[in-house]
């Protein structure tokens, strides 16, 4: 081969070898030509579900291809991130990310991912907190009261969840640790609402959109939100920190997409679902639901779920919680 013809050769080579990626490159572009999965980890008409709903239909509506929801529940939400972690990452499968995955990192012994390192944080949508409610026969009306009747019968206010590990068992073990005091934890497979009702249990961590009614008709006492700022929904309600300092806890919820997922798809989708927070019907519909819509960068969305994370570590290692 002569030196002409070597050179015509390498220089067929390479762009041949560039094709592919400029392929995916161009097609990253267009994004999307195709239907998008949403795969979410819990059933249909929980909050998660409702938020990959609400996002997934103005992504359809602005990105002119269908956000279809698929409901994966089971394991906490570990089956669907499991799911999505395995997906071709060309960002046609998408996890609707909640607490969940933050608390589940340190929950599980024996998971087959590592949620930080293989899902790829594309926008965060809501942050909520949750209530502390109380049966109305317990004899107290305010957290300071709540802790010093705890004090005084350590061991006997049974503190329902819907699950070990789950945002509302959590959320109940931080207080415990910060306020000093002792709770039995009954968690429940089903909605543990109608004991707590009934005083079977006498305190639950519940999401608002669940409780408020029952505060507001007095069949539930409300004594704090765990967030840092009074909810819009309980606005005479104070916060746990202004008693307990330094405590906060919120579910969350946002997008992610299998680690490799090209940039130029995710700050597409980062900047589309950050457009749908801005608008004021669909802000309006998750203050329904007793959240606060959280529009930032991919990077901003990351960092979150790293503290949260940690965070959570923190008090799984504190109250020695492990599941297989």
């Amino acid at each position: 081969m002569n030196e002409l013809a070597r050179r015509r050769f390498l220089q067929l080579t390479a762009t041949a070898a560039a094709l592919p990626a400029v392929s995916r490159i161009a097609s990253a572009q267009a994004y999307p030509t195709r239907p998008v999965r949403i795969v979410v980890g819990f059933p249909a008409g929980t909050a998660t579900d409702i938020a990959a709903r609400l996002i997934g239909q103005w992504l359809s509506e602005h990105l002119g291809q269908p956000f279809v929801i698929e409901n994966l529940p089971g394991a906490n939400s570990n089956l669907a991130t499991e799911k999505v972690e395995k997906a071709v990452p060309d960002g046609y499968t998408l996890l609707e990310i909640s607490s969940a995955n933050a608390q589940n990192a340190s929950v599980y012994n024996n998971l087959n991912f590592n949620f930080i390192r293989d899902i790829a944080p594309v926008a965060g949508i809501y942050r909520a907190p949750v209530v502390m409610v109380i049966t109305p026969s317990l004899p107290v009306k305010t957290v300071p009261e709540f802790i010093s009747y705890a004090k005084a019968n350590p061991g006997k206010i049974n503190m329902a969840s819907v699950g070990v590990g789950s945002l509302q068992h959590l959320a109940g073990e931080m207080f415990k640790s910060m306020a000093g005091i002792d709770m039995l934890h009954v968690p429940y497979r089903v909605n543990p609402m109608p004991d707590l009702l009934g005083g079977q249990v006498q305190v639950m961590f519940s999401p608002i959109a669940g409780a408020i009614e029952y505060v507001r008709a007095g069949t539930l006492r409300a004594l704090a939100v765990t967030s840092t700022a009074r909810s819009a929904m309980l606005p005479d309600t104070p916060i746990v920190a202004d008693f307990v300092r330094g405590y906060e806890a919120n579910g969350f919820s946002g997008v992610g997409a299998p680690k490799n997922t090209p940039a130029v798809v995710i700050e597409a989708l980062n900047k589309e679902i950050n457009a749908g927070l801005a608008d004021p019907k669909v802000a309006a519909r998750f203050a329904e639901l007793g959240t606060t819509v959280t529009a930032g960068t991919p990077a901003d969305f990351g960092t979150f779920i790293a503290d949260e994370t940690e965070k959570w570590a923190r008090v799984v290692r504190a109250a020695n919680i492990r599941l297989d």
